[in-house]
């Protein structure tokens, strides 16, 4: 398998996906958006893109199988399946605020092989394959090599609903907030570990997430020399619904932090 040349065609659909967003954003009509539940809002561009991802993906390795946001494709690939998801960052698009991002990573069996994000707004390409390094738009990125809590800027996300860990959540929050530069809620997973990869952040951390929202960003991550755990420290973090990135040298002290303020909450 090439994973580069896999990686490079899946750049530039991205990328297609992402200029599809530019065009439609102004079209939306309110009623055009539907609601899936609790504050998880979609519209035809989310469905859209996503047919038009899965589709390409099928051309591009016809045995894979696909674990997608918007159950536009359900089959499962024996050794391939790509977890995609065509717009992250729905409701930041949905009130035209410019951060949201198509995120699509390659599994091959058990292992995240290739991962690319794309952020149309600003016109970058965050991706990685396996035995690779990290890239954005060309140029190779590396964590930061920031080691003083006080001077870590993290990124979180707040949960839209399950509400049941909130308070301890805010409590990890607040003690963030006092021991650290600051923290940012962009509103987009990939992103936040997109920005993680190539230092702007030190750090990124959130819980309720699903597969789709982190597959891609969390493996550019350890391509770019990151460290990427579950809230006890372990590897389930793609499919267990909770993580934590950092630039290594930190991971540690965030990880001792989660534990100590969000303890009881740990899955």
């Amino acid at each position: 398998m090439d994973y580069k040349k896999i990686t490079l065609e899946v750049i530039s659909l991205a990328k297609k996906t992402g200029k599809f967003f530019l065009e439609e954003i102004n079209k939306v009509q309110l009623s055009d958006i539907e609601v899936k539940g609790l504050h998880d809002f979609v519209s035809y561009v989310d469905k859209t893109a996503e047919l038009r991802i899965v589709k390409r993906l099928s051309e591009l390795l016809p045995e894979s199988g696909f674990i997608t946001e918007e159950q536009t494709a359900t089959h499962r690939g024996d050794r391939f399946n790509w977890i995609v998801d065509p717009l992250d960052g729905t409701t930041n698009f949905l009130h035209h605020i410019p951060l949201y991002s198509v995120s699509i990573a390659l599994m091959e069996n058990d292992e995240i092989v290739a991962g690319v994000v794309y952020e149309p707004n600003l016109d970058e390409c965050f991706y990685a394959w396996k035995d690779g390094s990290a890239y954005m738009n060309g140029n190779e990125i590396h964590v930061s090599e920031q080691s003083e809590l006080k001077n870590t800027l993290l990124a979180t996300g707040f949960p839209y609903y399950d509400y049941g860990k909130l308070n301890g959540y805010m409590e990890l929050f607040t003690w963030f907030a006092r021991n650290t530069s600051g923290l940012r809620r962009l509103g987009s997973a990939a992103v936040d570990l997109a920005y993680t990869a190539c230092g702007r952040f030190e750090g990124f951390y959130e819980y309720g997430l699903h597969p789709w929202d982190v597959a891609a960003g969390v493996f550019i991550v350890n391509q770019a020399g990151g460290t990427v755990t579950d809230f006890k420290g372990g590897k389930d973090y793609i499919f267990g619904a909770e993580l934590l990135a950092s630039n290594t040298v930190l991971h540690p002290v965030l990880l001792d932090a989660v534990k100590e303020h969000f303890a009881d909450q740990v899955n």
